[in-house]
């Protein structure tokens, strides 16, 4: 599902080219799906803690499939709109019900082993993604069928899987639709979690909306594979760290995450300023670290304290607080691109992400004590 969702990045080049859109419309068309993603976050947490994982994982699925389906036919930007709202909605479901199963499955005595596992494939399926694409289009001439024809294949695989999962019918009572929150002893976890997770994704984001352009402005040429490794690195990033620190307590993760996260913006300060592609490079393996340890402490964090009846809804609410200012700050960094230049753009996005990651850091040793209760 992963690979699904980023798998369109580096071919956003060839559709810009064939169909004529700006950068302000490439990063609403990427805007869209964290609108459909945020839809399914409301929805799909609180839904699968009452009635199961399976009957919430398998429609997720199907709409995956005709997300290919359009993207293997797209010829507007209409189309590309659909194709990433469906993707966005299918995700979601992905991101609060399937990393809950991987808890479910897991049982309570390697609930940070579960944590590991599932974050690191979200992340490792995001950077495998445009990579493979990206790989393809440089070698083909037309890469949009072999690319979306394997991610197809693989969704198929995905259907016989979850049918698989040892993952049992629940009904609980409730509401079947509801804010995704988390019980008022986690609140502060979530709080800290989002404020690392959220400004890594938001770095995450602009290399995978606007990383390619960046550096075609800087080189004046670059090609799709290129393209694709430059997300890869960062996604690739996110993954390592993750398996590196696996054995640090998450109030540490938290600290890796938003100093990685401040370093990869001054980083990409510098690249902007001095014109430098290889620094773009470097500043992406640490933004992708940023988000990667900020991403699997708040998982960690909720994995250990929150109940398996509330995972997928605790799951919700750290994906949403996180996605809300990641899209804000995207379609913003979308629009100072197109008024000024994207290098302004780059440096916006910089320094706000810097200035965010200081008061981050500052919560972060505010609440210490609490994170180690």
């Amino acid at each position: 599902m992963f690979i699904l969702s980023n798998s369109a990045t580096p071919l956003y080049v060839s559709w810009q080219r064939d169909i004529g859109f700006s950068q302000s419309t490439l990063t609403w068309i990427f805007a869209v799906y964290i609108v459909g993603l945020l839809a399914s976050l409301l929805v799909s947490g609180p839904l699968s803690d009452r009635i199961g994982r399976k009957p919430v994982l398998l429609p997720a699925l199907a709409l995956s499939l005709i997300s290919c389906a359009i993207f293997l036919s797209a010829s507007s930007v209409t189309a590309l709109i659909m194709a990433r709202l469906l993707t966005g909605i299918s995700v979601g479901a992905i991101v609060s019900c399937g990393m809950a199963a991987v808890a479910d499955i897991a049982g309570p005595h390697r609930k940070k082993l579960a944590a590991l596992l599932s974050s690191s494939a979200m992340v490792f399926g995001s950077g495998v993604g445009p990579l493979f694409s990206g790989i393809v289009a440089e070698v083909m001439a037309a890469p949009i069928i072999p690319v979306f024809s394997v991610v197809l294949a693989l969704i198929l695989v995905s259907f016989a899987l979850v049918g698989k999962m040892p993952l049992h019918s629940r009904r609980q009572a409730g509401p079947l639709v509801r804010v995704p929150g988390v019980p008022r002893k986690a609140f502060v976890h979530l709080i800290l979690a989002i404020a690392v997770f959220a400004p890594g994704l938001s770095g995450t984001s602009f290399f995978l909306s606007l990383g390619p352009s960046l550096l075609y402005e800087i080189t004046g040429n670059v090609s799709t594979a290129i393209a694709g490794i430059l997300v890869f690195l960062t996604f690739a990033s996110a993954t390592g760290v993750q398996f590196a620190a696996q054995r640090f307590s998450p109030g540490r993760l938290l600290a890796i995450g938003v100093a990685s996260t401040a370093m990869g913006m001054v980083m990409l300060f510098s690249a902007v300023t001095i014109s430098s592609s290889v620094m773009i490079f470097v500043a992406a393996t640490f933004i992708g670290a940023g988000q990667g340890a900020g991403q699997l402490a708040g998982f960690t964090l909720l994995n250990l304290i929150i109940p398996s009846t509330r995972l997928a809804e605790a799951n919700s609410a750290l994906s949403v607080g996180a996605y809300v200012p990641a899209a804000t700050l995207s379609l913003i960094a979308g629009r100072v691109s197109d008024a000024t230049s994207i290098e302004t753009s780059a440096i916006t996005l910089s320094v706000i992400l810097i200035i965010i990651a200081a008061f981050s850091a500052a919560a972060i040793f505010l609440f210490r004590r609490r994170i180690k209760q």
